[in-house]
């Protein structure tokens, strides 16, 4: 049988941005409903590293990466997976992304990306503290290392838009990266060094803790998968398998599965997924590291949890239906145990998630072009943990009607067309 409700504010996606989303609308004095198919942080936000990089400026798409995928593709451990029996599909996105690779477009596309990100830090610092939850955030920074020169040197056009966007950087020397991390094994020459930037020691805990926090100060929670959403003179009504929920306004989180419904407002938008896939292992008894890593040449990451060491993979291309395939990931396992040698590479947890994705690596964040009952928020590919508070301030402003603290032109739902 199902059952129906009322609210002033749906928020339809409960990983970081839909639950910060609420969590800030209510605390703005609205009542809001908070739905999703599975619960608090059971899609993406689960799995990924823990990073929280305020002023990131470098998007995914640069000059000449077209001529670095063959060579990514063929390589077994290396950064790119693509399902052939999906090239078909993601094709027209992929021609897209290159082409944002362009000098002009990579100028833009890092420029907005710095001024979304510039508020990342003070944004987490605002809601951990007032969901009670300060103690998940530790500002140990974010750390890449390289063990080869030519693979630092590969880094020089990041370097460059950091640069060029104020992002700020250090470049450390192979002592001073082993004075910051003593326990990684001594083949790492480079070591590039963001200072500023938090760390999320359970993603988990913290996505589930400040839905919590939504409902402790009046928020309500539906389990329920929205099939249909339409609009009438007096609102929004969202229709799932076992309830009917009515609303003044609606925002859709839903991350990689929002193309569909974002269409029923309007918008056709070229999103896709980044698969991401991740290990667990225990935490060593021996030497092991401060803060999350990323191992530069091979684009995963070591990042310290409380639950243990967690292993986040880098890019697979096959959509939303197929299966997973943890074989890439497995293969990762010696080169952790390379760069970390305490790591008894024992996998305590496999799992796959989604990045969703735009070609200009923006997100979407803005009214719908159909109704401005409608407000998105989605697309945040690699840096949805980074600006999940961010976004959920940005869209309580939108709804509320106040003065966009930041232009929001360069995320609009209609830019592609």
């Amino acid at each position: 049988m199902s059952s129906s409700s009322k609210c002033d504010v749906l928020v339809v996606g409960a990983g970081i941005v839909g639950v910060s989303t609420a969590y800030l609308l209510q605390h703005a004095g609205l009542h809001v409903t908070l739905v999703d198919k599975k619960g608090p942080c059971a899609g993406t936000s689960y799995g990924n590293a823990g990073a929280i990089v305020d002023k990131c400026s470098v998007p995914n798409s640069l000059p000449g990466l077209w001529k670095s995928v063959p060579s990514m593709l063929l390589d077994t451990t290396g950064p790119l997976t693509l399902r052939w029996s999906y090239l078909h599909k993601i094709m027209p996105w992929l021609v897209r992304f290159l082409a944002e690779g362009r000098s002009e477009r990579v100028t833009h596309n890092a420029a907005a990306l710095r001024r979304l990100s510039e508020t990342a830090a003070a944004d987490w610092q605002w809601i951990s503290e007032a969901a009670g939850l300060s103690d998940l955030v530790k500002e140990v920074g974010w750390l890449k290392v390289y063990d080869s020169e030519e693979g630092f040197e590969g880094t020089s056009d990041a370097r460059a838009i950091m640069d060029a966007h104020d992002t700020d950087y250090e470049i450390l020397s192979q002592s001073d990266l082993y004075d910051l991390e003593p326990g990684l094994n001594r083949i790492f020459k480079h070591g590039l060094f963001q200072r500023s930037a938090r760390f999320l020691l359970n993603p988990e805990k913290m996505v589930k803790g400040i839905a919590d926090a939504f409902t402790k100060i009046g928020g309500n929670i539906v389990i329920s998968e929205i099939q249909q959403i339409t609009e009438n003179e007096q609102g929004l009504v969202a229709t799932g398998q076992s309830h009917k929920i009515e609303a003044g306004r609606l925002v859709l989180c839903t991350g990689a599965w929002s193309k569909n419904l974002a269409g029923q407002f309007g918008a056709d938008i070229p999103l896709d997924t980044e698969r991401g896939y991740h290990l667990m292992f225990q935490t060593p008894n021996g030497p092991t590291i401060q803060r999350p890593i990323v191992y530069g040449e091979k684009s995963f990451v070591l990042a310290p949890m409380e639950m243990g060491v967690r292993m986040t993979s880098q890019v697979e291309f096959a959509g939303l239906e197929a299966g997973p395939d943890y074989r890439r990931i497995r293969k990762l396992v010696p080169l952790a145990q390379k760069m970390l040698p305490s790591l008894d590479g024992k996998e305590q947890d496999v799992w796959l998630g989604y990045r969703p994705s735009l070609p200009d690596s923006l997100p979407v964040i803005g009214p719908s072009p159909r109704s401005n009952r409608v407000t998105f928020a989605f697309g945040h590919q690699h840096y949805g943990m980074t600006l999940g508070p961010t976004t959920g301030r940005l869209v309580r402003d939108i709804v509320l009607g106040n003065r966009d603290s930041l232009p929001l032109w360069p995320y609009r739902a209609n830019r592609f067309s």
